[in-house]
């Protein structure tokens, strides 16, 4: 075994990206609120300040705490920029539900889902206060900002953004980022949503599956943030560009089981589904045939349920409605 030796993190109770020296790295541990031993609860921040003045990138992951890859997408991302060729400051968050990822769960500690109660509030309950102080100590320091997610326990993803397609700057993100869709979505209450409501151009870009590092998600993610880093004017042009373009979707929604059973899913994410095409299977405990699930309509497979044990009203699949979204 090789032991390392590692600088420990400057620990904070603010974050100002401009008292921060440009042209180095800085790693930071930023104060939220406390636990009940009243010892503090902090979510890991890495800067890359550039050498020369210029728009701030923030990146966050993990708001859900079970969804790992796009911490290691933030870390390779910053593995690869030097900050002498950086015209701006590009800022990670590589774990923003602390309290949730030390429990290898999605919600926070005291069950609730951060990401619907976006921007908090300042005299509410332990996650609404954490909520609060992160957007109001986090996000005013961004000028863009990419808040990465993966699927749920029991559902799997391809690559695909959610954006608000009626700002053009943030619709542009989405398609120089070329996930393999673009969904248009308002995300109310949630951080893209929060950012939103202060000027910030914001996309939510979802990784693939949950609590694993997928070392080709992690790449095609980390290519893409950098694409739209470059076009943004942070950094110049390398030779990786993100191929492909994204199929384009004006909405979308889950299909759900009407009673409980074994469930078989049948496309795969990223395929094309035409209208009464089988998507899915349920069956009984002896194996007798419950349910055929069919496409209401025309669409595309953005996700989709790996769980077989469904309850009534559990997921099918996640359908996207093809069309060209706006910006």
């Amino acid at each position: 075994m090789d032991v390392h030796t590692v600088e420990p993190p400057t620990l904070t109770d603010r974050f100002e990206v401009g008292e921060l020296e440009p042209g180095l790295v800085h790693r930071l541990f930023l104060r939220l609120t406390e636990n009940a031993v009243h010892q503090p609860i902090r979510v890991p921040i890495m800067v890359l300040r550039g050498a020369e003045p210029g728009p701030v990138v923030g990146i966050t992951a993990a708001i859900h705490g079970n969804e790992l890859n796009g911490i290691r997408s933030i870390q390779r991302l910053f593995e690869t920029i030097d900050p002498a060729e950086l015209a701006g400051t590009l800022v990670g968050v590589t774990i923003s539900n602390a309290p949730g990822y030390i429990r290898n769960q999605r919600v926070f500690s005291d069950g609730q889902d951060l990401n619907t109660l976006m921007p908090g509030s300042a005299h509410g309950n332990d996650s609404q206060v954490y909520a609060y102080r992160f957007c109001e100590r986090v996000l005013p320091e961004f000028d863009y900002l990419l808040d990465l997610h993966t699927a749920s326990f029991g559902r799997i993803n391809c690559i695909y953004a959610r954006v608000d397609t009626t700002h053009a700057v943030a619709t542009r993100m989405a398609r120089v980022l070329r996930p393999q869709i673009i969904v248009h979505n308002a995300g109310d209450k949630t951080l893209r949503g929060a950012a939103m409501a202060l000027g910030i151009p914001a996309i939510t870009v979802e990784i693939g599956d949950p609590q694993v590092f997928d070392s080709d998600d992690i790449r095609s993610t980390r290519i893409g943030i950098r694409d739209v880093i470059e076009d943004i004017g942070l950094i110049p042009p390398d030779s990786e560009i993100a191929t492909g373009e994204a199929v384009e979707c004006v909405r979308s929604s889950w299909l759900y089981t009407d009673t409980g059973g074994l469930l078989r899913v049948l496309p795969e994410v990223a395929t094309i589904v035409k209208k009464g095409e089988v998507i899915a299977t349920l069956r009984d405990p002896w194996g007798q045939i419950l349910r055929t699930y069919r496409a209401p309509v025309d669409g595309i497979v953005i996700g989709k349920a790996t769980n077989p044990a469904a309850t009534t009203g559990a997921r099918i699949l996640h359908l996207g409605i093809l069309g060209s979204v706006g910006g």
